[in-house]
């Protein structure tokens, strides 16, 4: 979805409201990790300042992952808040904001590189091995 740019440029608007739910496609999960990202509750304004674009959103929403240790699908809420101005990587030619293209960049720094709801870790045994919690780590 693209957002008309060119109304807060010539001064038809002074503020863009942003204020939706929206699912990633799929074409921008390209991390193993995440399996989708679905219903991100966007809310925000985009405004012109000293003739730059400034946008303050704030997204909520729910990853869907692969457990780090159990590889089971695991969901993990996250939020953020991104305030600041657009960089012209996100502008194409026409002045138009490509908002799944910006989510995403801002998201995927949320993605976790380890994340588990595993709190059992005696079933994660073998043949002269064990996992164990760092608690259990620092008992011995």
């Amino acid at each position: 979805m693209f957002i008309d740019l060119n109304l807060l440029y010539s001064n038809t608007v002074e503020e863009i409201s942003l204020s939706d739910t929206y699912n990633i496609p799929k074409k921008y999960i390209t991390n193993e990790d995440v399996s989708s990202l679905e219903n991100i509750q966007v809310e925000g304004k985009i405004t012109k300042k000293e003739q730059e674009i400034y946008i303050k959103i704030n997204l909520n929403g729910t990853m869907i992952l692969k457990d780090a240790i159990s590889l089971e699908e695991v969901e993990y809420p996250f939020s953020l808040e991104y305030d600041d101005f657009l960089e012209e990587n996100y502008k194409n030619n026409e002045n138009r904001l490509d908002i799944f293209q910006f989510l995403w960049d801002n998201i995927v720094l949320e993605v976790p590189l380890g994340f588990t709801k595993e709190t059992n870790f005696s079933k994660y045994q073998g043949d002269g091995w064990k996992l164990i919690s760092e608690e259990d780590l620092n008992k011995e």
